[in-house]
C-alpha cells in the first residue's frame, strides 16, 4: 500500500491524467508513427559537430528517463529499445502550446512522441529540438531514482520490467540470449536436424532423474506431469523414421534453486540415428564454437570462477578424459583400482555423503561432483560414467561398470549430457524395473516404467546418439552472468509475502 511521499506523487499523476482528459487530450492514444529511432539517429549523426542545427525533421518515441526545467529551456533524456537521445524544448523555438504541455504534464516515466529538428548542443549532446510533443502513455508510478537505480537483486528479478527500464546492460544480455538461440537453430539446420515439438503435459514423467511437478487434467480426471525431459518422445520419432531431430523446450523439475538451477529452464535435446556418444561430443563442441564466433566474434570468454577472473576457450575440439582419468588428475585417487570400501573411506575422510551402502559407481559420481567439477575451467568431455548415472544408456564396450555417457564440464559446472542410447527393449525394461525398486525404496527421482515407450523400442530403434544441454548455462557462460536468474527474464521467485513471513520468523527466534 502506498504511503507518504510516494502516495502524493501517484495522486498528483492521476490528477494530471484526469486534467488532460478534461482538456480533450487522450493521455493513452492508440498509436504514433515514428520515422526513425534513437540508435539510427546516433549512428547517422555521429559526426555532427557541436552547436550545429540541421534542417532534418524526425519523429521519435520512447520513455522519458529524466527531465530538467530551466526556465526558458527544458531538457529530457528519451530512451527507446536501442539507445538514448536528448530532447530540448526552448522558448522561441518550440511553440507556446507545445512548450506548456511538455513543461506541465510530461514527467520521467512517461512515454512521449516527439517531432523535431536534429541538432547537437554546445555540450556535444545529440538532441532533437521539439516542434511538437504528444503524451503516449502517462506513467502512474514514478521510476526508481536514476542515480541509485534498481540495486536490490530480488526486486530486479521480481520486477523485471523495471530492471529492463533502468539497466541497459540487462537488456543487452537478453538480446544476446535471443541471438544465441537463433544461432543454435541455424547450426542445427545446417547439420540436417529437424526441429520438432514434444509435449509439456505428459501422463508419465521420464527421460531424466528428477522430481516432477504434478498437475491434473479435469477432462479425463487423471494426473499429469510437467515435462522433466523430452527424451522419450524424441526417441519415439527416431523409431518412426526421422533420423536427426532436436527440440528447444522448457523443462520443469521440482528441485532446489541455486545460481545454476531454476525449477523451469530451457534446454536443447537432439538425437541422431546411427550415431553414438562420440558423435554427440563433436556436435556440442562444434555448436558452441559456432555460436560463440557468430555472437561474440571469439571463442575466448572471461568469467569469474570462485573469485578469480579466468579465460575460458570454447574452441573445438574439447579435451576428452575418462571419469577415472580426471578424478586421478585432481585428487591422485585411482578409482579404477579402488574397491567400494576404499572409496567409502576416501569419501568419509573428505566429508562426502554417499549413504550407508553405496555402490562403486555412486562413490565415483560423488567424488567427481564434490572434488573435481568446480575446479574445471575450460570445457572438458568427461566420459565413461558409472552405470548408476542413467537407465537409458548403453553399457561401455568392455566394461560393464560404466555407461557410454559423457558430461562436458566447464566453468565449474556441468554443461551437457550425452549417451550412446539404449535401444535394446529387453535391457531397457529390466533397467526400468530396477528403477521401480528404487522408487519403492523412497527415491523420488527414480524413473517411471513407460510401457508405451517400451512398445516403441520393441518396434526397433536404430543405434542412436543423444545429447542435451542447458541453454541457460550456455547463456551464463557467453554473457558472463553470475546466476541463472540473470539470464531468465522471469525466474521462479518466492512470493513477497512468503519472504516477509520467513524474515519475521527469524526475528522471533
Amino acid at each position: 500500500m502506498l504511503k507518504g511521499r510516494e502516495k502524493q506523487i501517484v495522486d498528483e499523476r492521476i490528477r494530471k491524467i484526469n486534467e488532460l482528459e478534461e482538456n480533450g487530450i487522450n493521455p493513452f492514444p492508440y498509436s504514433f508513427k515514428r520515422t526513425t529511432n534513437c540508435k539510427e539517429l546516433q549512428e547517422k549523426y555521429k559526426d555532427l559537430k557541436a552547436e550545429t542545427v540541421t534542417k532534418d525533421e524526425v519523429k521519435v518515441a520512447g520513455r522519458l528517463m529524466s527531465k530538467r526545467d530551466l526556465g526558458k529551456i527544458s531538457f529530457a533524456k528519451l530512451q527507446d529499445e536501442g539507445a538514448f537521445i536528448q530532447i530540448v524544448s526552448q522558448d522561441g523555438e518550440t511553440d507556446e502550446e507545445t512548450r506548456a504541455l511538455f513543461k506541465k504534464y510530461a514527467v520521467a516515466g512517461d512515454f512521449v512522441g516527439v517531432t523535431g529538428i536534429v541538432m547537437r548542443s554546445n555540450r556535444g549532446e545529440l538532441s532533437i529540438l521539439i516542434k511538437k510533443v504528444e503524451i503516449l502513455s502517462k506513467a502512474v508510478y514514478p521510476l526508481p531514482d536514476e542515480h541509485y537505480g534498481l540495486k536490490d537483486k530480488e526486486e530486479r528479478y521480481r520486477k523485471r520490467y523495471l530492471d529492463l527500464i533502468m539497466n541497459q546492460d540487462v537488456k543487452e544480455i537478453f538480446k544476446v540470449r535471443s541471438e544465441i538461440i537463433r544461432r543454435i537453430r541455424e547450426f542445427m539446420h545446417e547439420r540436417g536436424y529437424m526441429e520438432v515439438e514434444t509435449p509439456t503435459l505428459q501422463p508419465q514423467h521420464g527421460g531424466a532423474s528428477a522430481k516432477p511437478f504434478k498437475t491434473h487434467i479435469n477432462a479425463w480426471d487423471m494426473p499429469m506431469y510437467l515435462s522433466i525431459a523430452p527424451e522419450l518422445y524424441l526417441k519415439r520419432l527416431i523409431v518412426g523414421g526421422f533420423e536427426k531431430v532436436y527440440t528447444i523446450c522448457k523443462n520443469f523439475r521440482n528441485e532446489g534453486v541455486d545460481h545454476s538451477h531454476n525449477p523451469e529452464f530451457t534446454m536443447l535435446e537432439a538425437y541422431e540415428a546411427y550415431a553414438d556418444y562420440n558423435d554427440m561430443m563433436k556436435l556440442i563442441e562444434d555448436c558452441w564454437e559456432y555460436v560463440a564466433l557468430k555472437v561474440l566474434g571469439t571463442t575466448k570468454i572471461k568469467r569469474n570462477v570462485e573469485g578469480k577472473v579466468v579465460e575460458i576457450d570454447l574452441k573445438a575440439p574439447w579435451p576428452r578424459k575418462t571419469t577415472a582419468e580426471i578424478i586421478k588428475e585432481y585428487t591422485k585417487l585411482d578409482v579404477d583400482k579402488s574397491s567400494v570400501e576404499e572409496l567409502k573411506d576416501f569419501c568419509k575422510k573428505n566429508k562426502i555423503e554417499v549413504g550407508e551402502n553405496p555402490t562403486w559407481g555412486k562413490c565415483v559420481e560423488e567424488i567427481l561432483g564434490e572434488m573435481v567439477e568446480h575446479k574445471v575451467i575450460s570445457p572438458v568431455h568427461v566420459y565413461d560414467r558409472p552405470k548408476e548415472g542413467t537407465p537409458l544408456c548403453k553399457r561401455k564396450r568392455g566394461d560393464d561398470r560404466l555407461n557410454e555417457q559423457c558430461e562436458p564440464i566447464g566453468a565449474g559446472m556441468e554443461l551437457g549430457n550425452m549417451y550412446s542410447e539404449l535401444n535394446d527393449p529387453i535391457k531397457q525394461e529390466a533397467a526400468f524395473d530396477e528403477q521401480l525398486k528404487q522408487k519403492e525404496s523412497g527415491d523420488e527421482e527414480a524413473h517411471e516404467k513407460d510401457e508405451d515407450f517400451l512398445d516403441s523400442l520393441r518396434q526397433g530403434m536404430p543405434p542412436t546418439g543423444g545429447i542435451g544441454w542447458g541453454i541457460d548455462r550456455m547463456v551464463i557462460l557467453m554473457t558472463g552472468a553470475e546466476s541463472i536468474r540473470d539470464i531468465i527474464l522471469f525466474p521462479t521467485m518466492k512470493p513477497e509475502g512468503m519472504i516477509d513471513k520467513e524474515e519475521n520468523g527469524k526475528k522471533k527466534k
